[in-house]
């Protein structure tokens, strides 16, 4: 089966003899061909003689010949893959004839050892190769067996010539196999002993500890560089780090192991020893291989999981510990008073004492300060508060300045509550310091207890939070929940809670009253006004709720929603044509505020309008308590373009002659002097005075609560730039007041 004329070569690993090579490996097997076989001259004179007749039966062997090629499904299953690579089975077959036919030829040097190459590269097997042989034999012999004439002794010479000559080619084709094949397998040999080489590097570079055992021969088969290393080049055992491992986790490795030995793979997390007291956590994974349902190998993995623990603890230390003070924190809190009540249920002589506090006034402080100077004094007051409990009790940071205290196992809560509340309250009185500075607050504490206030943590903390607004209103500075009183406070923090969520969930809203000019009649300006649309109560003034929103530290994001909202509002005033400045009333602790500046400023950018179209209201008394820190404020938001306005003018007429050093905008004559006491002959004197003053200033003065025809008549009569108040429209809605702009507003009502 030599190769036909026509092959494409795709077989990747094709390690063929050079020509030259196979026919100097061919002349040397002759020799020993020749000499085994017994073969000389005589044996070709004799082929030569009868080449004839013998060629004459070919075309009758080729049909055969076919035919066994064809009929053996492994020989055609070869055939079939070299025409489907491209090969003419028909010239590869006529090709194979043509070799045959050599064999009663003249006997030359040839290729018989190449194509035997050919042969194993192309998969025809030896024993393919001898029965074509033998069918070629018989066919020869038969032909010999029916020459007339030939004598006994010519018969014999001739077949065992015909015999020598067949196992001479046959062999030197099987040589040629054979060398293909070696040198094939040595080739697959460099191949694979250089991967294997490359897979000792890899084994060599990998960090993990990795060895696999022989369970029927008890004994390690691999045991990779650092394992070796750890087990310092003493490997043993199924577990060759056994001893390394810390002894607490030793008996977690062997149950591993175990179950491993069953079958299952498994893992261990454990402790390896290093040097000194050093230890490293691992991951022990162990992997069986079977082999007729039985264990017979076992592979294993040491993994350094060191930083992934630590990291995990990082991750539950975060998850349980307030990262400013390193308290516990509510999550870690909730858990360990959920422990103590089921504690507290188990025994009946323990009670359970709840307590929390906040810091009174701690937003206003922390406002003024500073959120550095608030973060500073919260782990100042963590430290005290740390320094009176029971290494038993659990202190912890449940958000902003709210502390929880938790004490478990307690049989007198009443008396154990009393005394701790003590030691707390007495934490406060010394003062506290931040840059030099001596600052004194106090704390509210709210105490419950279980079972007798309530038997879970929800309910207990939310009898304790009720105390805690109780304690704010007496003297001792801390109260137990007390049920009879309890649902007043229970209304009063349900309406905190309401308050707490209104920003979110969209319930402000603000109400714009107009500003006019008493000479036109034209629009000047609007008055931001705070509403809040109350799920249950409806609409509530800002009388109803902004003390309770300084209280629990939410005028600083209400301001600024009000800022930007208003703001925005503005805008929208603008792009209809409409040009007027808003205004917004800030009270005295937002204006004491440091960061006031910084959020107006935010406000502006956030609703792209520069600083006109801004003015911010603010009374005479928030003014006059810190002269010059105001004066400062002012002078930046002057800087900035925003306007001041003065309300309630006329309430602290003491600090008139101070007015001059402001730079001030307009003065706002307070309502009283308009409205109920309007009759009083001394408000007319008084209101021409203010007015003006203001004028002599360079200021632009209003009257506001202006309700009806007298008080604008009297405005008008003593020469007010502008007013505002119910005689020209109450506070509108932001639609309802753009359709009153719209319908003519001021002008057209009094046309």
């Amino acid at each position: 089966m030599a190769g036909g004329r026509r092959q494409r070569n795709k077989t990747a690993n094709t390690h063929t003899i050079p020509n030259e090579q196979a026919g100097t490996r061919e002349r040397e097997l002759r020799k020993d061909f020749y000499y085994v076989l017994q073969m000389d001259s005589a044996e070709s004179e004799v082929l030569a003689r009868y080449q004839t007749l013998l060629s004459q039966g070919a075309a009758q062997f080729a049909e055969s010949y076919y035919n066994y090629l064809f009929d053996n499904p492994s020989i055609a299953d070869v055939l079939y893959s070299y025409e489907n690579d491209g090969g003419d089975v028909g010239d590869l077959v006529r090709s194979q004839l043509n070799q045959l036919l050599r064999i009663i030829g003249p006997l030359e040097d040839g290729d018989l050892i190449r194509i035997g190459h050919l042969h194993q590269q192309r998969g025809v097997k030896p024993v393919w190769l001898i029965g074509a042989y033998r069918l070629y034999l018989n066919h020869l012999l038969k032909l010999i067996g029916e020459m007339p004439g030939l004598k006994p002794d010519e018969r014999s010479a001739l077949e065992n010539a015909l015999v020598k000559r067949v196992f001479l080619f046959m062999g030197l084709m099987i040589e040629g196999h054979l060398d293909r094949l070696q040198q094939s397998h040595a080739v697959d040999l460099t191949q694979h002993n250089g991967e294997l080489e490359r897979m000792q590097q890899l084994l060599s570079n990998i960090p993990q500890l990795i060895w696999s055992y022989d369970v029927p021969g008890a004994c390690l088969q691999y045991l990779n560089p650092p394992a070796r290393v750890l087990c310092n080049g003493k490997g043993e055992g199924p577990i060759p780090c056994l001893m390394a491992i810390h002894e607490d986790d030793r008996a977690k490795a062997e149950a591993a192991w175990q179950q491993a030995m069953d079958g299952q793979p498994a893992e261990a997390e454990v402790r390896l020893q290093g040097r000194g007291n050093s230890q490293a956590w691992h991951r022990l994974s162990l992997y069986p291989f079977r082999q007729r349902r039985r264990v017979v190998r076992i592979d294993a993995i040491l993994d350094d999981i060191t930083r992934q623990h630590e990291n995990l603890e990082r991750l539950e230390h975060l998850a349980t510990t307030d990262e400013l003070t390193e308290l516990a924190n509510r999550t870690l809190w909730q858990d360990r008073v959920n422990q103590a009540l089921a504690q507290a249920r188990r025994d009946e002589r323990q009670s359970v004492v709840l307590m929390l506090l906040d810091l009174d006034h701690f937003k206003v402080l922390n406002d003024t300060l500073g959120h550095q100077a608030g973060d500073d004094l919260l782990c100042q007051v963590a430290q005290r508060l740390c320094g009176v409990l029971r290494d038993s009790d659990t202190l912890a940071r449940l958000g902003g300045d709210e502390f929880g205290v938790l004490m478990p196992a307690v049989e007198d809560p009443v008396r154990a509550g009393e005394q701790v509340a003590g030691k707390i309250l007495e934490c406060f009185r010394a003062p506290y310091s931040h840059g030099g500075e001596h600052l004194y607050f106090s704390t509210s504490i709210g105490i419950a207890h279980a079972p007798q206030h309530g038997s879970d943590a929800d309910t207990l903390l939310s009898h304790a939070d009720i105390a805690m607004y109780q304690a704010k209103r007496n003297e001792l500075g801390f109260a137990f929940y007390e049920p009879g009183v309890a649902a007043a406070s229970t209304a009063q923090l349900q309406f905190s809670t309401q308050l707490r969520h209104a920003l979110e969930r969209n319930e402000f809203e603000l109400h714009y009253q107009p500003k006019v000019d008493i000479a036109s009649h034209q629009l000047c300006g609007a008055e931001a006004l705070l509403r809040w649309r109350h799920p249950q109560q409806g609409l509530v003034p800002p009388g109803g709720f902004l003390a309770m929103a300084e209280q629990i530290g939410l005028m600083a994001p209400i301001t600024n929603w009000v800022l930007v909202t208003a703001l925005r509002q503005c805008k929208a005033w603008q792009e209809a044509g409409i040009h007027i400045p808003v205004s917004v009333n800030l009270s005295t602790r937002t204006f004491q505020t440091p960061r006031l500046l910084e959020r107006i400023e935010w406000a502006l950018q956030e609703a792209g309008v520069p600083g006109d179209c801004l003015e911010v209201e603010v009374t005479e008394q928030t003014l006059m308590k810190d002269l010059d820190q105001g004066a400062e404020l002012l002078r930046k938001l002057h800087d900035l373009g925003v306007h001041v306005a003065i309300d309630d003018f006329g309430t602290g007429y003491s600090s008139l002659s101070r007015l001059r050093h402001l730079p001030l905008n307009t003065l706002k004559i307070d309502r009283s002097f308009l409205s109920e006491r309007a009759s009083r002959e001394d408000d007319p004197v008084i209101v021409r005075s203010i007015i003006d003053l203001g004028h002599n200033l360079g200021l632009q003065v209003l009257g506001e609560g202006v309700e009806n025809d007298t008080a604008w008549n009297l405005l008008e009569s003593l020469g007010c730039d502008a007013v505002q108040g119910y005689h020209v429209s109450q506070p509108l809605p932001d639609q309802r007041f753009s359709s009153w702009i719209q319908d003519g507003g001021w002008s057209n009502r009094v046309q």
